[in-house]
């Protein structure tokens, strides 16, 4: 007895999900290893002395200030590229990616810059004296990888962009297991080297991005699959006009970006004044908040590179298809999230400390990210289908709305006016990112409708030519 053939639409949305999941995986883990990158740092530093420690956990703040930086500027890449292989314009993409690349250039200087001279912002917020100078060693040292870091995220934008993401992944993990020897090499002083402690961190740190940008340049410039993109057949001079093109997408998701880390390097300095066992509880619960929040960023890059392919071909049910199928599957893993959050908190934090007043608060704030966990799922998903339609600009307002007219000022009200601590700032938190969700959505829904009503529009008018003017109507010339 043969199966029954599914409908279309049933067979089209199964191909969409087991192409966006195709691609998310592999983005899921490359986002997971660099999550573990921090945690090997923090983990090599704490070994070390919690001097050490501290100046890295430090200086690892104001360095993930310029890793979203760069990478937001960077990710205009990933559509434009998509746009171009959905169209079938793969001979335009390595003059793209040329420009690309100077812009990563540019980006990495601007950041190896501003790394170079963070010392009135580090005595501005407060650091003590006795951490400053090792935390300005740690961003010297790793300010030499601020334009390894942007070209190798140019580089992940041309492959995640052709729709091939595992290279994202291997490279990820490679630079994963190669942090682990040179930072224990560097911090502890082996192999006839000083100890260089946090210093050592950012020296480390800084060449395995160098090596991570060479790899994936060698294996780009090698492997078959790249093939026919001349990549580096010939030498362009920077053209402002196209750079200028990447910097008009990629600018506005660098600054959504920076709006939402900033968000929550707010909260953690608003928090820090609470106490030592609220800081310590805040920083488990924000650390698995993180973990978490890896799955539907990786989720959210594969909508962007669907999307984006959909639009190359002018597919407008493609667009609709590619972005509400990837939404869905964010909020099925977020499901997942969630109910781990809500059912075992206790048991999570437990994992961190073994401090039962720290326990007792982390896994209360581990069931209010618990409880945003859908909001959060749907806003980065809904700003990944948006990135696919290149449209960053509005999606910036809102995030910024939603992050610092609502979700700080709501924070602070609740802790400080009703007295509800850690646990207002969380709720501040929620609501933000609750705002921005559903602006988001809203605006990719309306996005992607009204594309079908310009359709139903060219159709209306082709049917009113045909009727005054006697000449046959689309339907009727196919």
């Amino acid at each position: 007895m043969s199966m029954k053939p599914l409908r279309p639409e049933r067979a089209r949305l199964a191909h969409e999900m087991r192409a966006t999941v195709r691609l998310a995986v592999p983005l899921m883990l490359a986002q997971l290893a660099a999550i573990g990158s921090s945690v090997i740092d923090a983990v090599l530093a704490g070994h070390v002395s919690a001097h050490v420690l501290g100046a890295v956990a430090v200086g690892s703040s104001l360095w993930s200030l310029a890793i979203v930086s760069g990478i937001g500027m960077m990710m205009a890449v990933p559509p434009s590229v998509a746009q171009l292989d959905g169209a079938g314009h793969r001979h335009q993409v390595g003059a793209m990616f040329r420009q690309a690349l100077w812009l990563g250039v540019g980006m990495g200087a601007v950041l190896w810059f501003a790394l170079r001279h963070t010392a009135p912002l580090i005595e501005l917020i407060g650091v003590t004296p006795d951490l400053r100078h090792d935390v300005q060693r740690f961003l010297l040292a790793i300010s030499w990888g601020a334009p390894a870091l942007t070209c190798y995220f140019a580089l992940r934008g041309l492959s995640e962009g052709l729709s091939l993401t595992r290279p994202s992944m291997y490279f990820s993990f490679g630079g994963l297991l190669l942090l682990i020897p040179f930072g224990y090499v560097l911090m502890f002083g082996k192999l006839g080297i000083p100890p260089q402690g946090a210093h050592g961190c950012g020296v480390a740190t800084a060449t395995v991005m160098w090596l991570e940008m060479l790899g994936f340049g060698t294996y780009v410039l090698r492997h078959p699959d790249y093939r026919g993109l001349g990549l580096l057949d010939r030498f362009d001079a920077p053209d402002w006009r196209r750079i200028g093109e990447l910097v008009h997408i990629g600018l506005p998701m660098a600054v959504s970006l920076l709006a939402e880390a900033g968000l929550f390097v707010a909260t953690a300095l608003i928090i820090s004044t609470l106490g030592e066992d609220v800081i310590a509880s805040h920083q488990v619960a924000i650390n698995i908040a993180s973990l978490f929040f890896m799955i539907p960023l990786g989720m959210a890059m594969a909508i962007t590179v669907r999307v984006g392919n959909a639009v190359g071909r002018g597919d407008e049910r493609g667009v609709r298809y590619a972005g509400f199928c990837g939404i869905g599957l964010t909020l099925v893993t977020q499901l997942f999230s969630a109910a781990l959050m809500l059912s075992m908190p206790h048991a999570i934090a437990s994992l961190y400390t073994h401090d039962p007043r720290v326990i007792t608060l982390a896994a209360q704030l581990i069931m209010l990210a618990g409880l945003f966990q859908f909001s959060d799922g749907i806003q980065v998903a809904s700003n990944g289908a948006l990135r696919g339609l290149k449209d960053t600009r509005v999606p910036m307002l809102i995030t910024l709305f939603a992050y610092w007219v609502i979700g700080m000022p709501v924070g602070w009200w609740l802790t400080f006016r009703h007295g509800m601590g850690a646990s207002g700032m969380w709720l501040g938190l929620t609501a933000g990112l609750s705002v921005a969700a559903v602006m988001l959505f809203v605006r990719f829904w309306r996005s992607a409708w009204k594309q079908r009503w310009r359709r139903v529009n060219r159709h209306m008018t082709d049917v009113v030519q045909a009727a005054t003017l006697g000449r046959p109507t689309l339907e009727d010339r196919a």
